[in-house]
């Protein structure tokens, strides 16, 4: 497929027509406020690399995606910086909402999420917002930064949305008044290892969720065994399946407007972790395709 457009798919034009496609894929190369390992602002371009070699026919859906059309838009790479950067995003993603389709954006570090939040609620002003992550996201600030990515969930949490958190396994003592607390339903990795328990921690978030979500994963919410490609990698974490079992019933049982994959860092020589943000992104296209 090395000869394919360097769109998400590598999809035909038929397949990208910005008129007729029912998603639109925002590559958001925001890299700014790191604290561990870098990368992330390399991460759209490599798991839009990688989206041309994932299969086209998704052998769960049994279906092709890419017939709903998914229209890939050039890179946000405005010429602001740090916030006034985030400012002009959530901008972009008030616009892009505008236009009725579903929103699909491509991190970058996980700090562009309240900007693409805020930018949502413009027209879906009740939404709430399903986390994936390995961390609570939840602190009121890090490093001098409001902004940075490990105050992502507090900026939207300011904005009045309801958070439903999957996957968490790191989160900081100034964050326990939070996790679990009013409008923050937190499942624990480790709460989650069998069937039984992993059931009950979907229906919780479900039941903690509104009508309109906005779905946010941060690919370190995986265990690192299957996404080494991040730039805070935490032990254990859900695996695809256990990720899917979380996100299936969200689509299917909740009207999802918009979604994010942030916080790949693609590691020289190995493509695994791209290809598995690309095969997440393309599911829950088809996810969102059958709701």
């Amino acid at each position: 497929m090395s000869g394919s457009p360097r769109n998400f798919g590598g999809l035909p034009a038929d397949q990208t027509d910005r008129r007729t496609a029912r998603f639109l894929v925002l590559p958001v190369p925001f890299e700014e406020s790191v604290s561990f390992g870098g990368g992330t602002g390399r991460g759209p371009a490599a798991v839009i690399e990688a989206s041309r070699q994932v299969e086209l026919w998704d052998e769960e859906l049994l279906a092709e995606t890419c017939e709903e059309g998914i229209h890939t838009l050039p890179a946000f790479r405005p010429k602001a910086r740090g916030e006034k950067y985030l400012k002009e995003l959530a901008r972009e993603s008030a616009r892009l909402i505008r236009e009725g389709k579903i929103l699909v954006s491509l991190g970058g570090e996980h700090s562009i999420t309240p900007a693409l939040v805020e930018g949502v609620r413009t027209k879906y002003p009740k939404l709430s917002v399903f986390q994936i992550d390995a961390h609570a996201d939840l602190r009121e600030e890090y490093e001098g930064r409001e902004w940075s990515h490990a105050c992502a969930m507090k900026r939207v949490l300011d904005q009045g949305c309801r958070i439903a958190q999957a996957g968490i396994r790191n989160y900081s003592s100034g964050e326990v008044a939070l996790v679990n607390r009013g409008r923050v339903a937190t499942s624990f990795a480790h709460e989650t290892r069998t069937a039984a328990d992993l059931k009950k921690a979907v229906e919780r978030s479900l039941k903690h969720l509104t009508e309109d979500v906005y779905v946010t994963v941060d690919i370190d919410g995986l265990d690192p065994a299957l996404v080494p490609g991040t730039g805070t990698p935490e032990p254990g974490g859900l695996s695809w399946y256990e990720a899917l079992e979380f996100l299936r019933p969200v689509f299917a049982r909740k009207n999802v407007v918009a979604f994010d994959v942030v916080e790949v860092a693609p590691l020289r020589g190995s493509s695994v972790s791209q290809f598995v943000a690309a095969k997440l992104a393309y599911r829950m296209m088809g996810y969102a395709s059958r709701a």
